[in-house]
């Protein structure tokens, strides 16, 4: 216990039994510079050992010079002043409207009253098993909220407001990726002759045989398209505000790098021909007609098109010809598997797709570069059989 000569001292301290019962320990931050009175602040136990214990560690910690005040904020004000402050100026719409779902409906309900300070991994981890068990939603889901979490306190760390991130403790559940499915060469024929005249004929088309993403085809503008070295400059989506009534806008690619893909001569004609439909649709709408964006497809009066409309009529199609299963994703997983297949390196198809690494697009389509690496061995052993002089085994 300090003396009566040491208790003003920075780092020193004192300890009583309070009325309660509670043991408490007061201990000196030293003087605020403005008003000259003492900065004191207190820990708390259940016994005169418990409080003895905290008190030297802190007063160990100013010592050093190592003290860190515990923050005073909840995890739910943290939160609102993170997503404000360090989220809304540097993501996408889209993406501040998916970290604040993520807060109001997972993160303040479970755990928004805790303070900052005092947040353990068990809590969190907690959270994370009633999620998965009692709730019945999946490890991506799991994961998806841990990023968010993990993101939020690592900012926290930076700023001093808590000394470590406890949610890098804690276990979250493997993700089962699920498998890819891509068309067989046999449905895309027949998806092509489904699509024959359909008002998005020319939009799955470009879709299929390009790899883009929905937002990225969606988002392509006339100027992004090169009739002459026949490219189209990616850099950009279609995207809708999660909110409801939410507004659609041009915001920059999902991992907002640009690229350039050189296509085929066959999409560069489809190109030329949507371009034609939309200057007779011009015509006919006259004054009605309004293409601010300068989008490559639009609705019959120069509208973007809804993401909504376009899935689902693509659903009704594969739905038509016994392909239930297939979704509008999967339309940009066929032109990788069949460029793969056909002979296209890995670095290229990264590139197409706009993949962030190699490593990633190996990572999805490992089962197609292994049957490459097989057709190779296959080719290497005709080789073999093709020698004049037998190969001794």
């Amino acid at each position: 216990m300090a003396n009566k000569n040491t208790k003003n001292a920075k780092g020193a301290g004192t300890i009583r039994k309070r009325p309660d019962g509670r043991w408490e320990a007061r201990y000196s931050l030293g003087f605020d510079p403005k008003t000259g009175r003492q900065i004191q602040r207190s820990v708390y136990g259940a016994t005169q050992k418990e409080v003895r214990q905290k008190l030297a560690k802190i007063t160990s910690e100013i010592d050093e010079g190592s003290y860190m005040e515990p923050s005073k904020d909840t995890l739910e004000a943290w939160l609102e002043t993170w997503l404000k402050t360090y989220v809304a100026p540097s993501v996408k719409p889209y993406t501040l409207a998916s970290y604040r779902g993520v807060c109001e409906n997972f993160l303040n309900p479970a755990l928004g009253r805790v303070k900052l300070s005092q947040l353990t991994a068990p809590q969190i981890q907690q959270m994370y098993n009633e999620i998965l068990m009692d709730r019945g939603l999946s490890a991506k889901t799991v994961k998806n909220i841990h990023g968010v979490l993990h993101r939020a306190l690592n900012q926290a760390v930076k700023l001093g407001m808590i000394r470590f991130n406890p949610s890098e403790m804690c276990d979250l559940p493997k993700v089962i990726k699920k498998d890819i499915r891509p068309l067989e060469k046999k449905d895309i024929a027949v998806f092509l002759e489904a699509i024959r005249g359909h008002e998005f004929e020319h939009l799955y088309q470009v879709t299929l045989f390009t790899g883009l993403r929905q937002g990225e085809v969606l988002g392509l503008t006339w100027n992004c398209v090169d009739f002459e070295h026949k490219t189209l400059y990616i850099n950009k989506q279609l995207q809708k505000d999660k909110k409801v009534g939410g507004e659609y806008a041009l915001v920059p690619t999902k991992n907002s790098r640009s690229r350039i893909v050189t296509v085929a001569d066959s999409v560069m004609t489809v190109l030329q021909k949507v371009k034609r439909e939309q200057e007779h649709k011009k015509e006919i709408a006259d004054l009605a007609w309004s293409n601010p964006w300068n989008l490559v497809f639009t609705n019959e009066f120069g509208q973007h098109l809804c993401h909504f409309t376009v899935y689902h009529r693509f659903k009704d199609i594969v739905r038509g010809i016994g392909l239930e299963e297939a979704r509008f994703h999967d339309l940009r997983h066929s032109y990788a598997v069949v460029s793969i297949e056909s002979g296209d390196d890995i670095k290229t198809v990264q590139s197409n797709l706009g993949h962030a690494t190699a490593s990633f697009t190996l990572d999805v389509y490992g089962h197609v570069s292994q049957k490459m690496r097989q057709q190779s061995a296959d080719r290497m052993e005709q080789f073999i059989q093709g020698l004049p002089v037998p190969v001794s085994i």
